[in-house]
């Protein structure tokens, strides 16, 4: 089955490249098109897409609150958001961070890696791409405002392991090469530490190895 793939773009041009791009893969498949933040949540609940590429600033409502409103919304517990930025937002990203976004893009990024960020997000994943990553996420931990830290203890070493190279922006079949493990161990080990440290998805396992350090 296709993954289907809303846009969120106040700029016709954009939305119109991203729907080619899409609409060209057989993996893929376009779910509708957005203006501005309002009618994105609006395409999300009517579409139930299994991701929206959102823009952060836009008309109305900007991508941020949309972003907040979708994440909110139990009836799309299954829609991932990935958020197309550029490095002069970073605080908007931050934002993003915090309203539970899939995965950062900047807008120039090359087409294969948007494509990689799509398809990473329809399975779970988050694309916390290396040309973003340790500029956004590290300058996140660095400027957020102190929540209650995840505690680490309850994770083994292996799992300790695992975190810091998901904190590198890895995929899991990335981690599964690097360490010589199976794709399926690389993804157990993922879930049990997101469930061991309470955290709503794979950002905040990020933030977490960038707090305790296991990430320079």
């Amino acid at each position: 089955m296709a993954v289907r793939v809303a846009v969120a773009d106040d700029q016709a041009l954009v939305r119109v490249g991203l729907r080619v791009l899409i609409d060209a893969e057989d993996d893929l498949e376009p779910a509708g098109e957005a203006a501005d933040g309002r009618e994105a949540v609006e395409l999300a609940r009517r579409e139930r897409p299994d991701v929206v590429l959102m823009d952060i600033r836009m008309p109305v409502l900007d991508g941020i609150a949309a972003l907040r409103e979708i994440v909110a919304d139990p009836r799309l517990e299954g829609t991932r958001v990935v958020v197309l930025t550029t490095f002069e937002l970073d605080e908007y990203v931050f934002e993003a961070l915090r309203a539970g976004a899939s995965g950062f893009l900047i807008k120039d990024s090359e087409p294969a890696e948007l494509l990689r960020a799509i398809r990473l997000a329809a399975v779970g994943e988050s694309l916390l791409s290396p040309s973003v990553t340790r500029r956004v996420i590290s300058t996140f931990v660095s400027r957020a405002p102190e929540g209650p830290r995840l505690e680490l203890k309850p994770l083994t070493e292996r799992e300790l392991e695992i975190l810091a190279l998901v904190g590198e922006g890895l995929s899991n079949d990335e981690i599964a090469e690097r360490l010589v493990i199976s794709p399926a161990t690389a993804r157990t080990h993922v879930s049990r530490s997101m469930v061991k440290l309470g955290a709503r998805d794979r950002a905040q396992l990020v933030v977490a190895a960038y707090r305790a350090g296991l990430v320079r």
